[in-house]
This record gives C-alpha cells, structure tokens and sequence, in this order.
C-alpha cells in the first residue's frame, strides 16, 4: 500500500459513504484514483468483496491509533514581543479561546485525552490546564539555552503513537484524526525560503535545490512504529550535541534518514496560522485581548497613536539586561526597552533615569522619549544606519576612549554611587545561600578581596562613570542623524549601571567584555591615556579588571539560576578575576622589591 492507499482506507474507517464518488471528494483524488487503490487495498487483504473493512484492516487501524500527544511550549516566544514579557505564547488568546486549549479541544475530538505539555519560561501560567483538562505538564528548566529539540527530548519516553505539535499554531479545522494508520510530518502549500525539504508527489520528502524553497514547516507531527522508535533515539542522542542544541526537533532530526520514515501530510496554508509576532497575532484576531499589552498602551501615550499606527514589530536581539524591540510609528521608528527576567533585582531604575537625564543635557545620550522608574520601560528614537564599536578596530577605539575621556573629565555628578564590592556581596546574596558553581570560588574570591586595600589607595577622584562601557554601547551615528558636521557622533547607551566610580573602572569594563588578551588591555590602556600611563596606574586597571570580572561572574551566576545562560562570557569573567589578580599582585611585589 502506499501513502493514498492508506489515506483511503482511514476515509473508509471513518464516517459512512455511499459510493466511490463520495471518497473522491473525501479525499481530494480523482474518481480514478479512489478505484485503484480500492483494488489494491483488497489485493492486499484489508476490503473485502462488499468495500467492507477486514480483520487485518482492523489490526492495522488499532496498532496506528493515536494515543497521546506533546505540546511544546517551553520557549519564551521572543518574536511575540511585547506581548511575551506578559502572556506566554501558548496561551495568546484567539478568537475567544487560548491556543493550547483550542489544540487540547481538538485532540479530544480525535479521542486523544493523555496530553503531556513541555512547559519551561512562565510555567507556572500553564498550571491550571492540570486541573481542566487533566493533563501533564514537564518542565524543561533549559528551555533558554536551547529550541524545542531540547524540550522534545524531555517528553521522549512518550512518543509512541504520538502527535507532537507546537504551541503557536492556530488551526481552522481540526488537523488530528481517530485513526492513523502511518506516520506523517505536516507542511503547508505555501512555499518558505527558510524550509530545506518539500513533499514529492509520492509524498515522500525531498531536500530543496540550492536557491530553491520549501514546503512551509508546520511543526506538526504524528509519531508510530518504527519512526516513534528512531525519533525517540535520537532526540535522546542530538539533545547532547551542542551543535543541536539551538535547533528545532525537526530541523536536527531531517538531516538524518528519519526523514525517510515519514510521509509528507500536505495542508492548504490557509488553514494553519502559525503565530510567531504581535502583528501575525492582530491580522488573525484584531479583536484578541493579548493585543491590549501595556508596552503598547505605552507606546500609544508617548507617541499619541492608535494601536494600529503602531507596525513593524521586530525582536532586536536579546541583550544580557533586557528584551528590547524595534517598531514603526508614522513613518519614524523606535526602539522600546522592556526589562528582562530578575531585573527589578539588579537595576534601580530611579538611579538610572538620574543618570540618563544628565547624559542627555550633556549630549552623550541617545534620544530618550520616555522612561519610566518603575516599570523600567523605556522608548528612544531608532538612530537610522548606526553600528556599534568594533572592538578590533583602531579607529574606533579611539574614538570611544575620546567619548569616554570627554565624560570622565567633565566631573559630572549624581547622587548615588557603584559599589564594586558592595555589589559582589549583593549578586551573591542574590544566590540564595545557594553555592558557586566553581569549585575553587572561595579562594578566589579571597584573593580578588585582597586587592580592595590597594585600590581604596591609588583610587581616583570619583565622577560619573558609565560602569557598562562595553563596545556594544557605544553607537556610532551618521552625521545627519547625530546633528553634527563630523562623519559620525559616538554616543554612549544604556546607562543603567552608571554611577559614582573612579572613572579607570569603564577601561576594565571594555577589557572584559571584549574577551581582550593583555596586550589588547594595555593597547586600549595607551589609547585612552594617550600614551603609556605610568605603572601605579596600570597595574590599578588590572585590579579593577580582576574585581569587575568577579563582579561579572556572580552576576551570570544569578543570571543562570533564573534560565538565562551567558557560555563562554561567564567563564572568561571568572578568568580575569584569577588571571588578573595574580598578575596584579605580582606587578605590586616586583615594585617593592625595586
């Protein structure tokens, strides 16, 4: 039997028909078609002489019948900004109704009631669908370092005779069935260019040629048989490879010969609305209640908009404090800062706005339209054909440290200070008593410590210091956006961190955040000073660049408890405060012996 044979057959086990003609409109093949694969199901002994299902047919229909189903809805939905930072996507409400509880409704209208549902950011949000409709929910506590192969991984034990679906997807009619009979991955008749694979007519899978698009992706998938076996390997076995581990389930496993395991089940593309943004969201229900979030409320004040001036949504990338996004509004675009998970914990807004307002009247500000002390939310004019500093570059860096250099000696003041040690306690108690995930975070931290008297010692006059000078907060803007003759203005953003400090900190902050090695330290140390600074100096860098990089590390530590992981930048933070306290210390004992 092949795939329409099979289609055929699970026609027949369905509702009564009266005749050939009425399986043709069923299922969409020609009079011509239906006849021939009525005679081969009966050559291969599943109809009898009367259309009737046999034993065998029977058999077949009850070893393919769905019995359960996996919900993915583990991710935090970044695309869906604002409305992610209030409602998790799954329950995006649509014409009345949440998306997991339309997809629930359908599955029990194809007689599926064991429902498991991969639930990581906002899980506890899904907790009432325990008690309404019985179903189970598995926390996937990595649900940000990875996409959904990580949460299918999860639920692998329950993919035997299984529908696995996503959350985001609103479906017209329903796309589940009593009875399967093979198992199938679901795509649309509309083509992506983000897709590698369309069906054949045979409905089989097929990779794209270079240049050319796929069949669009569903998400949608039924499990059986040998295919159930093979997914549940190796989901087990990508899941376990970091190459895989920002991949979807089906992106990870169709590289593989599971493809070859699944028939293609093609859906007209108007029938799945899949949801991944706010204005895909307003073009399917304008009427939905998760349209009227509070960032567009917001927006709508600033700006004096209606929510529908309000277009062109677009997650900018996930920065390490909060989620931003970018949005047009009568032909000028914006960003809207909206702060991320634990940050309540971390910034004081109040003292940030403080900062702001005088970085603004100073000139070294972006264009700040609103703020807001308590929510955090912030909205500033999207500077057009702007890039950040690169870090390699020369000229930048001189220009940055000219910018830096500029702010330092004009001795602003606020009223509040950035305590560095004061804020390694802070970030531990942050922790909750629990440990450091370094094994030898004691000793060094006692080491980085034995640096504060030195640093209280050869410690500048304190001004206000931006704290987060990083080379990713430095913007340079073209000269007709920046109000200025020069080719480009370099302004300095995100000033949440800033404070009283003596200003040298915002050198060590570059350093580290740029993963430099010592001889790029004490470039760009020669770059700001203009010139070799003298040793005292120098070697007060490298303290601040070890207690900066304890800092740091606690910081991603907190950050890493509430899902978020930094890799890499977090290690190496920890790095610096070993590498450089020991350098630090021994530089100061090489002096007194001189």
């Amino acid at each position: 039997m092949n795939i329409r044979d099979k289609d055929l057959l699970l026609a027949m086990a369905g509702e009564a028909f009266s005749g050939q003609r009425e399986l043709a409109q069923r299922t969409g093949c020609s009079l011509g078609s239906v006849n021939k694969s009525l005679r081969c199901l009966q050559e291969e002994g599943m109809l009898d002489g009367s259309l009737g299902l046999t034993e065998a047919a029977r058999e077949a229909l009850a070893q393919g019948r769905p019995q359960r189903a996996v919900i993915l809805a583990a991710g935090y939905g970044m695309r869906m900004v604002p409305i992610n930072t209030e409602t998790p996507k799954g329950l995006l409400e649509v014409r009345g109704e949440t998306l997991a509880e339309r997809l629930i409704g359908q599955l029990h209208e194809a007689g599926v009631r064991e429902i498991h549902i991969v639930v990581g950011f906002m899980k506890e949000e899904f907790e009432y669908l325990i008690d309404k409709y019985g179903v189970d929910l598995i926390v996937n506590s990595d649900y940000a370092a990875g996409n959904n192969l990580l949460s299918l991984e999860k639920a692998a034990r329950f993919l035997d005779n299984a529908y696995i679906l996503p959350c985001d997807i609103w479906c017209a009619d329903n796309p589940f069935r009593r009875e399967e009979l093979y198992a199938w991955y679901m795509v649309t008749d509309e083509k992506d260019n983000r897709s590698r694979f369309r069906a054949t007519r045979k409905l089989e899978f097929a990779e794209t040629s270079r240049g050319e698009a796929g069949d669009r992706m569903t998400g949608i998938a039924y499990l059986t048989g040998q295919a159930s076996a093979e997914a549940r390997r190796l989901v087990r076995e990508y899941a376990q490879q970091p190459g895989y581990r920002g991949s979807t389930w089906e992106e990870a496993l169709f590289t593989s010969s599971f493809r070859d395991l699944l028939a293609a089940r093609v859906r007209k593309d108007a029938l799945i609305s899949e949801i991944n943004t706010y204005e895909q969201l307003r073009e399917l229900d304008s009427g939905s209640a998760q349209l009227k979030s509070d960032a567009i409320r917001v927006i709508g004040e600033v700006l004096h908009a209606e929510p529908a001036q309000i277009t062109g949504i677009t997650v900018l990338k996930k920065g390490m404090t909060n989620r931003s996004f970018l949005f047009s509004c009568r032909g000028r675009r914006y960003i809207m800062r909206i702060p991320g998970e634990g940050t309540e914990q971390l910034i004081d807004r109040k003292q940030e706005a403080e900062s702001c307002r005088i970085a603004m009247e100073q000139g070294f500000c972006d264009r700040i339209l609103y703020m807001d002390p308590e929510t955090g939310y912030k909205i500033t004019v999207y500077e057009e054909d702007a890039r950040v500093c690169d870090p390699e570059n020369r000229s930048d860096l001189e220009a940055c440290m000219a910018v830096l250099r500029d702010l330092h000696g004009r001795k602003l003041r606020v009223g509040h200070r950035f305590d560095l040690f004061g804020q390694i306690d802070f970030y531990e108690r942050l922790r909750g008593g629990a440990p450091s995930m370094y094994r030898d975070y004691r000793e060094t931290r006692a080491r980085v410590l034995s640096l504060r008297p030195y640093i209280e010692a050869m410690a500048g006059e304190e001004v206000l210091t931006h704290i987060d000078a990083v080379p990713d907060n430095f913007l340079f803007v073209p000269a007709e956006s920046a109000f200025t003759e020069d080719r480009e203005k370099v302004l300095l953003i995100d000033w949440e961190y800033a404070g009283m400090q003596d200003p040298h900190v915002d050198i060590a902050m570059f350093c580290i955040y740029s993963l430099y090695d010592r001889q790029q330290t004490d470039d760009l140390i020669d770059i700001y000073f203009q010139g070799p600074p003298d040793r005292e100096t120098r070697i007060k860098i490298y303290m601040y660049i070890a207690v900066c990089g304890l800092l740091w590390s606690n910081w991603c530590e907190y950050k890493r408890m509430l899902g978020v992981e930094f890799g890499a930048y977090s290690l190496a933070q920890y790095r610096y405060a070993k590498d450089y306290c020991r350098l630090a210390l021994r530089m100061l004992e090489e002096g007194r012996k001189e």
